[in-house]
């Protein structure tokens, strides 16, 4: 298997990645049936995302849901961080008084 550089063209990107999701479908033992089953698509489906065809991102979810690899997102795209002066916003003004309310009866 290749690496996926910054400069590698989008057809290599694609048959990288139906490479890489071959081999962890075979390291699980699946056959492209079982897979298929799993995520919900036809087999022709995943016998494309092998041969690295492009394919819709939903299809994308959910053969990697059928591997069990959905965390793998998380690092692909991670959420984005909040800015200092984004925390500090999130963070609001602190209480001046109390409410005109009176505070609930404790629990017996």
């Amino acid at each position: 298997m290749g690496a996926i550089v910054a400069t590698s063209r989008t057809p290599d990107v694609l048959r990288e990645l139906g490479a890489r999701l071959k081999a962890l479908r075979l390291r699980q033992n699946l056959r492209v049936k079982d897979l298929a089953t799993r995520a919900g698509v036809g087999a022709r489906t995943i016998d494309r995302v092998e041969a690295g065809h492009s394919v819709g991102t939903d299809t994308l979810v959910r053969i990697m849901r059928g591997l069990g690899r959905l965390q793998a997102f998380e690092g692909f795209i991670p959420p984005p961080e909040l800015s200092p002066y984004e925390i500090e916003k999130l963070r609001g003004k602190p209480r001046q008084r109390a409410s005109r309310r009176p505070p609930p009866e404790p629990a017996s």
